[in-house]
């Protein structure tokens, strides 16, 4: 699997934004793995010497979702104030971490996330938290995410 398989799997009208995050992930020392998943290619993109992730692409009836990982969201609590109302919604309907509600139901590596959004502190599920659709209105969204999470990150 390559990233050219994963890439023809894409909407092309949004094979600019793929690649440009291809792009700057690599520039900043992310490996890119490519794995089959159930509804299609997984693009992830690991950073750093403990290969977390920091944005995996994946496929859903719906079109190509980025799951970004944002464990520093508590540092950039005031961009995700500026975030639109519908894109906040997703944030807040996303499951709570049952690592803050019943550590054993939870995998022991996890690290759920907490921060602030709308004056409400948030408890949240790192695998359902930032999984935004590619489209339009969110590419901007999901770029800046990425760019505000690798950025706490690289001073790790």
């Amino acid at each position: 699997m390559t990233f050219d398989d994963f890439l023809m799997e894409v909407d092309p009208k949004y094979h600019w934004f793929v690649l440009e995050m291809q792009e700057y992930l690599l520039k900043k020392d992310c490996k890119l793995k490519i794995t089959s998943a159930k509804s299609g290619y997984l693009a992830s993109y690991q950073f750093g010497k403990k290969k977390r992730v920091i944005l995996n692409f994946v496929f859903r009836k719906s079109g190509l979702i980025a799951r970004i990982y944002c464990g520093y969201a508590s540092d950039y609590e005031d961009y995700l104030e500026t975030l639109p109302e519908e894109v906040k919604k997703i944030i807040i309907k996303a499951p709570s971490c049952k690592r803050f509600e019943d550590p054993p139901k939870c995998a022991p590596t996890c690290i759920g996330y907490v921060f602030k959004l709308d004056n409400t502190m948030h408890q949240k599920c790192k695998y359902n938290c930032f999984l935004l659709e590619v489209n339009d209105e969110n590419i901007p969204i999901i770029k800046t995410l990425v760019e505000k999470e690798l950025a706490c990150r690289e001073k790790e």
